[in-house]
């Protein structure tokens, strides 16, 4: 992965965690926490998304996908601290 790939993963990381903090209602985490639910989403995403065969496509896919992982993501820890 190169520079661009880098920052390019990144930004999706952000818009997906921003998404997910809207769609759970937690307002967000600021950039660098959207930016890592994001990254982590994306990674419970593709794994999720993998395991039902389900495929995405480009940067629109990759968006959905980080965002879907995240909002498991923020479900998951905030039914952690409940606890």
């Amino acid at each position: 992965m190169g520079l661009t790939g880098l920052i390019t993963f990144l930004i999706i990381g952000a818009i997906a965690g921003w998404l997910a903090g809207i769609i759970m209602k937690g307002g967000g985490f600021g950039l660098l926490g959207n930016m890592v639910i994001g990254v982590l989403g994306a990674v419970v995403g593709g794994l999720l998304f993998g395991l039902l065969g389900i495929a995405t496509v480009g940067f629109l896919g990759s968006i959905v996908t980080a965002t879907v992982g995240s909002i498991l993501l923020l479900f998951i820890i905030g039914n952690m601290k409940k606890r």
